[in-house]
């Protein structure tokens, strides 16, 4: 008999986790909260500082960041 491989699915666990014991069921949320979190991660676009160097200097253009930060700093007194 020729087995195949699958993915387990959402749904297959949750019609399964009613048979495991509390145990059991703890263990398995690590496990999918585990690969979850490795999935999420691996999405997240990493960004360099030299990629964001210029992020902003539209706004700043025309402002005198000297006088802007005294203003900011009178402001907390």
């Amino acid at each position: 008999m020729e087995t195949r491989r699958t993915s387990l699915s959402y749904s297959d666990y949750a019609r399964g986790i009613k048979s495991l014991n509390i145990d059991e069921q703890l263990t398995l949320l690590e496990i999918i909260s585990t690969r979850l979190k490795k999935s999420i991660g691996k999405r997240r676009k990493k960004s360099s500082i030299m990629e964001l160097e210029g992020l902003g200097a539209n706004i700043w253009k025309g402002i005198d960041a000297q006088d802007y930060v005294h203003k900011e700093r009178e402001s907390w007194d």
